[in-house]
């Protein structure tokens, strides 16, 4: 769908969006503190997907993968560019619905919870580290190197042969 929607069908696109919008949404707001900044980084998301769909090679990840990177970097990028000490009027927040997650998903979510932590506790440390500063905590990888010292393709090297693992310990099982 991706390779189609570089050609410019409509219809791929439109179909890429509809089975990948909750996910990259999902993304894209665990990092912006608003959830109406959140749909707006995920509308420049979409855009982005469309404009370079032609520059994503297959050989070097996923596309799904390759996407959630844009998002996730959309999403720094406009967090970065709000004003410090913004504040929110608590009184808004009163007629606000619930939002909690049902209990039963929170369950199931907890468990997929504990089994990623689990595998990310069996990296190396180096890895380990700087997977949970990156897609916990939204440090890029620019962040994490100067951080730690090491070179930026060090540290890419290390986040993705740590996510290649993470990828096989949580598929141990199927």
């Amino acid at each position: 769908m991706l390779l189609a929607s570089a050609e410019g069908d409509h219809a791929q696109f439109s179909e890429l969006y509809r089975r990948t919008s909750a996910k990259l949404f999902g993304v894209v707001l665990r990092i912006c503190p608003d959830r109406g900044l959140a749909e707006d980084v995920l509308t420049d998301v979409y855009l982005t997907i469309w404009r370079r769909a032609g520059a994503f090679d297959p050989g070097r990840a996923s596309p799904i993968t390759w996407m959630a990177t844009i998002a996730r970097n959309r999403a720094i990028d406009a967090v970065r560019r709000l004003p410090r000490g913004v504040h929110v009027d608590v009184d808004a927040a009163i007629g606000l619905a619930d939002g909690n997650t049902p209990a039963d998903a929170a369950l199931i979510a907890a468990e997929g919870d504990a089994r990623l932590h689990l595998c990310v506790d069996r990296l190396d440390e180096p890895q380990a580290g700087a997977i949970r500063a990156a897609f916990l905590h939204g440090f890029t990888y620019a962040q994490l190197a100067t951080t730690m010292a090491v070179p930026l393709g060090t540290m890419k090297s290390w986040i993705r042969r740590g996510l290649i693992r993470l990828k096989e310990c949580l598929h141990a099982d199927d």
